[in-house]
């Protein structure tokens, strides 16, 4: 019979297994994007495909553990620009100018997250985009609504109007950025400075939460 020892022992070696392969989950999606497939990401690893599938389940299970992987460091920054010290519109912009920064700067991985059926082939089914990216957007809305509830006295109603804003503003920052980093129709800063005007009005005249943080 095993003892706890061993078992934790256990425990920490398959984590310490599924984040190596998630390491070469990444390393593949920064070169193929939304191509990466799961024969890749298994020679990458130096393993066969059956094992992959053992730690992941199938091709969907590894997805949603890179996209939490992704999502996390995505949230931390986001969580890091709204906390910075500055004026509310300047962490408006700052907030805004992260996420456009992170997808900008990791496009592949950007577009294996929110476009992934763009890399299916005949021989590998693709992911079902609205199945998997769906619930990262709702999960950064649900995030920025709890931000918004704890900074901002928007009077009564203030949760729901939170969620309200939270997911309103996820939703335009993905859709102005999927149509920015397709096109390229302006500079990063000029789009940044362009969102918050759209944000601004009601944000401005709103007040601090009494006892909340400030934002």
């Amino acid at each position: 019979m095993e003892t706890t020892t061993q078992q934790t022992e256990q425990q920490r070696s398959a984590e310490r297994r599924r984040r190596e392969l998630l390491e070469a989950a990444d390393r593949v999606v920064l070169r193929d994007g939304p191509g990466a497939s799961m024969n890749a990401i298994a020679a990458e690893a130096g393993i066969t495909k059956p094992i992959l599938y053992r730690h992941f389940g199938d091709k969907g299970g590894l997805y949603a553990a890179l996209a939490k992987r992704h999502t996390d460091a995505l949230l931390g920054a986001l969580r890091a620009a709204l906390d910075a010290p500055a004026d509310r519109r300047e962490r408006v912009e700052r907030t805004l100018d992260t996420y456009l920064a992170a997808i900008e700067a990791r496009p592949q991985v950007y577009r294996f997250l929110m476009h992934p059926s763009e890399g299916a082939t005949s021989g590998e089914q693709g992911f079902d985009v609205g199945l998997h990216s769906a619930p990262l957007l709702r999960r950064m809305g649900e995030e920025l609504a709890q931000v918004i509830e704890e900074r901002v006295d928007l009077g009564p109603g203030s949760a729901q109007l939170a969620r309200v804003w939270g997911h309103g503003i996820v939703g335009m920052m993905h859709a102005a950025g999927d149509w920015w980093l397709g096109e390229r129709p302006c500079s990063r800063a000029e789009l940044v400075s362009s969102l918050a005007d759209l944000l601004w009005g009601r944000l401005a005249a709103a007040g601090d939460r009494l006892g909340g943080p400030g934002f």
